[in-house]
């Protein structure tokens, strides 16, 4: 399972006819890999909430999303999974199939919502606008293998 974390002064997330929206946090793009189990989506959850990523008074990244009572928006990316080693055109094999992947992405904002955080999502499948106004930037990547 792989995170592509951004720290956001706000973010929000459009599909049709429906638009969730989140203040200071993060906003996690999240990839299912094949093979991926529970076990991966509470080791990255874990990691998330407690990443200290946010600056204390001196300026330096001393606390983290629980600490700050940020928000998360989780938004579904198989995209991380993309391999473009070969050709022009990437391949998508490593991602899990679509009715595991929405379960861990399902199980991933539940365990998140379990350690404190207050958790808003997109809508996994579909098109989607993705609002993220970086604070810093700040962007770290997480893989749950390594």
């Amino acid at each position: 399972m792989r995170t592509l974390i951004q720290r956001v002064k706000r973010g929000g997330v459009r599909t049709a006819g429906t638009h969730r929206a989140i203040g200071p946090g993060l906003v996690i793009l999240l990839g299912v890999g094949e093979g991926d189990a529970e076990t991966d989506a509470d080791l990255l959850a874990e990691k998330t909430a407690n990443l200290r990523i946010f600056s204390n008074a001196d300026g330096k990244f001393d606390r983290s999303l629980l600490d700050v009572k940020g928000e998360a928006l989780v938004i579904s990316q198989f995209t991380l999974y993309a391999d473009a080693s070969k050709g022009r055109r990437p391949d998508f094999t490593a991602a899990a199939k679509p009715p595991e992947a929405a379960r861990l992405y399902d199980y991933f904002a539940s365990a998140l919502q379990r350690r404190g955080i207050e958790v808003k999502t997109g809508v996994f499948g579909a098109d989607m606008e993705v609002e993220i106004i970086n604070d810093g930037p700040v962007t770290i990547w997480l893989d749950s293998k390594g």
